[in-house]
């Protein structure tokens, strides 16, 4: 997305203070204009420990560093072992302990991030931490004995081994199976889990101390996990005891296992003979679905041992009618939103949103040198379009505390990270779809070559083969043939803008060329899997609309999201607001800027040739705001040169920062605005009554559905997103 659209990117530069009117390009910026300079990232250094120290393993190591911005503040300082994160400092000096640090060679790095989201890091360090004459490992565990076994694992303990006399101490325990590593423990005990029923297991288990010594093995012990074959009883009594117009409840009898039996673990649900869930207990309701539809249902219980019953009788259940819940309901996800926002796609969940949705845009994908760019992980760069994200997207680990189905990544599983969670996401909620979005303000710049005749179909066919079929540079023990297929469902091209300026300005071959390259998508898509989704983010400015053929590209795309907000900010000198429904009276723009308001932009796609079910309208999770602005009409179209504060850059604020402010509010109803003004500060933002007048315009247009920019600005409790579904009912 836009600058003026999309807040900020953390990895990626943006414009400081774009003005509404571009000299160089000439045409009207709707969405953020042009610039005098790009954000400048942080700088960082460590200054302690020294390149090449040495300590003594057990040690308690002090790392410091330096880091400077020289166009804003740091706001944070991350210190690494590699690719460990060893911690996070936010207030000068910046610094970390890393504690009980046992022998090695290890590579440090700092990394600065700025309040603009910019990253820099420093030079890596090279530390060594030696035994220092403590070459005596402990003593070798006693006492190994089987304290439980199951048809699927076997539990052992062991009593505790000691170090010698003046030795670093005892690190922890590694367990074997069959003279093989299965796993370490820093406590006396251990389950071992995955194995086969009825087989017998020889086990050893070993001490380690700090200084990296090993004992030997233990004396070998051998344990049996139980017999149990067995399934349990198929369960009976399904029912669906509610529906609503996208849910199904169900619940049934529970079932039994057998005699001296591992015990029942849970439930599998499915729908049209396809799993949909799981369940430890006996109910289960299924979300996502369609209005006044029928659905088939059966489930099957399963053991500890993992034997499954057959699966039970079907019902049939019926969705209610209930409002527009065929309507769509979009979300957009950011990258960098995990890093200073802590926004991680578990808050989807928790805030209530991932219920009411119906479908999540990922962004950004970067477009660059022709090819759909992965796997990289560097800072963005607006001046060439370089820049990722390898690890938020799919290889940073989350334990199970952060995870959405609360389980912990596995260091070595192919697929980690942001994509990894929203898969998890999709499981519970099947109905949701989820896309990636390609390009944004900052990485929109390789659109314009991509899309000529000689790059179009390779260029396409990049994307598919790394977004649909899922193959993933390796990097970080991840990625690799398919580790992301399944996570998305579809492109979305967010190109600012074909023949219009946004970072970069377009040429007038862009038009068809725009228009070609949707049809090239749609050809693919289609080619690898009928219904797979393709979508663009459309500029809402009139002037971006019309040198664009939405006749045309219409039958290649399932839907649009236009972005109908960040029509004025603080780049402007007179205060406005951002995403007015209607033009609102006394609005002393001008030219192109005289159309820039919601309905405006509908009318614009409408009579371009797009079906109205084919439209999104935009609903922005932030405001816009002025400071210094003089006490008269409520603060509205006063002269003002000074952006507001804000938490992350001036100007712009979260829904959730605003609605907290205090601030006297007023609402213009007849244009569609809501405003807070304290006598001198000026924000412009959606509230939730707000949204329900633009849901009312969009029941009333007949339009497809809405979307929002972007999560992480909405409250815990999903406030926004929901007052956008309910509006829609």
């Amino acid at each position: 997305m836009v600058y003026k659209n999309h807040l900020y990117q953390a990895l990626t530069s943006i414009w400081n203070t774009p003005p509404d009117y571009c000299p160089s390009c000439g045409w009207y910026q709707d969405q953020g204009g042009c610039s005098t300079g790009p954000n400048q990232p942080p700088t960082a250094s460590i200054t302690a420990p020294a390149n090449g120290a040495t300590f003594t393993a057990g040690a308690n190591i002090v790392i410091s560093a330096a880091a400077q911005d020289s166009d804003g503040t740091v706001t944070k300082v991350e210190f690494f072992n590699g690719t460990a994160s060893l911690g996070v400092a936010t207030a000068s000096p910046y610094t970390v302990t890393w504690s009980n640090v046992q022998a090695g060679n290890y590579t440090l790095k700092a990394v600065a991030t700025d309040n603009g989201g910019l990253t820099g890091a420093s030079a890596n360090v090279n530390i060594t931490v030696s035994t220092s004459g403590d070459t005596t490992p402990p003593s070798v565990p006693q006492g190994l004995a089987s304290t439980a076994q199951t048809s699927s694992s076997i539990s052992l303990s062991w009593t505790a081994s000691t170090d010698n006399p003046g030795g670093s101490g005892v690190a922890g325990y590694d367990i074997y199976r069959g003279g093989n590593l299965v796993g370490s423990s820093t406590a006396t005990s251990y389950t071992d889990s995955g194995l086969s029923s009825n087989t017998s297991y020889s086990y050893t288990v070993r001490a380690r101390d700090v200084a990296g010594n090993a004992s030997a093995q233990s004396t070998a012990i051998t344990a049996k996990t139980s017999a149990d074959t067995t399934p349990p009883s198929v369960p009976q009594g399904l029912v669906s005891t509610a529906q609503t117009s996208s849910t199904i409840s169900l619940s049934w009898a529970a079932s039994t296992d057998n005699a001296g039996g591992s015990g029942v673990a849970g439930y599998d649900i499915y729908r049209g003979g396809s799993l949909v869930g799981s369940s430890t207990t006996t109910s289960y309701t299924d979300t996502g679905l369609s209005a006044n539809t029928s659905y088939s249902y059966t489930v099957r219980a399963r053991d500890n041992a993992g034997n499954a019953s057959a699966q039970s009788s079907a019902i049939t259940a019926k969705t209610s009618t209930g409002g527009t819940s065929s309507a769509r309901v979009l979300g957009y996800f950011t990258q960098w939103g995990i890093y200073a926002r802590n926004y991680q796609v578990k808050n989807i969940e928790t805030s209530g949103s991932a219920a009411v949705l119906t479908h999540i845009n990922y962004a950004f994908g970067n477009v660059r040198n022709n090819v759909c760019e992965v796997g990289v992980t560097q800072p963005a760069d607006p001046n060439t379009g370089a820049g990722g994200d390898a690890y938020a997207d799919y290889t940073k680990s989350y334990g199970s505390a952060d995870s959405v189905d609360g389980t912990a990544d596995v260091w070595n599983q192919p697929l980690r990270g942001n994509w990894n969670q929203l898969k998890q996401l999709k499981a519970k909620h099947p109905g949701l779809k989820v896309l990636i979005s390609l390009g944004g303000w900052t990485w929109s710049r390789g659109f314009a070559s991509a899309a000529q005749p000689a790059n179009r179909q390779a260029f396409v066919a990049s994307c598919i083969d790394a977004y649909i079929k899922g193959n993933l540079p390796a990097t970080d023990s991840a990625g690799g043939a398919g580790a992301a297929a399944g996570v998305f469902d579809g492109i979305d091209i967010d190109w600012e803008y074909p023949a219009a300026c946004g970072l970069s300005c377009g040429t007038s071959a862009d038009t068809a060329n725009f228009t070609a390259l949707l049809a090239e998508f749609r050809r693919q898509l289609d080619a690898v899997r009928p219904g797979l989704l393709l979508t663009i983010a459309a500029g809402a400015g009139v002037d971006k609309i019309r040198v664009t053929q939405p006749s045309q590209y219409q039958s290649s795309v399932d839907f649009i999201n236009v972005m109908t907000y960040d029509f004025h900010g603080a780049w402007e000198t007179t205060t406005n607001f951002h995403s007015a429904l209607y033009k609102p009276l006394g609005d002393p723009s001008t030219g192109d800027a005289a159309q820039y308001d919601t309905n405006d932009a509908i009318q614009a796609f409408l009579a371009a040739g797009m079906p109205a079910s084919k439209i999104n309208l935009g609903i922005g999770f932030y405001g816009r705001g002025w400071a210094s602005v003089p006490n008269a009409n409520n603060g509205l179209f006063q002269q003002s040169s000074t952006a507001a504060p804000g938490t992350y850059e001036a100007g712009i604020e979260d829904y959730k920062v605003l609605m907290n402010l205090g601030y006297p509010a007023f609402d213009d109803t007849t244009t569609g605005a809501h405003w807070i003004f304290n006598g001198s500060t000026f924000w412009s933002f959606d509230d939730p009554a707000n949204i329900q007048r633009k849901m009312t315009y969009l029941k009333s247009q007949s339009l497809g559905g809405a979307f929002s920019w972007e999560f992480s600005g909405d409250d815990a409790n999903g406030t926004l997103i929901k007052a956008m579904a309910n509006g829609l009912k």
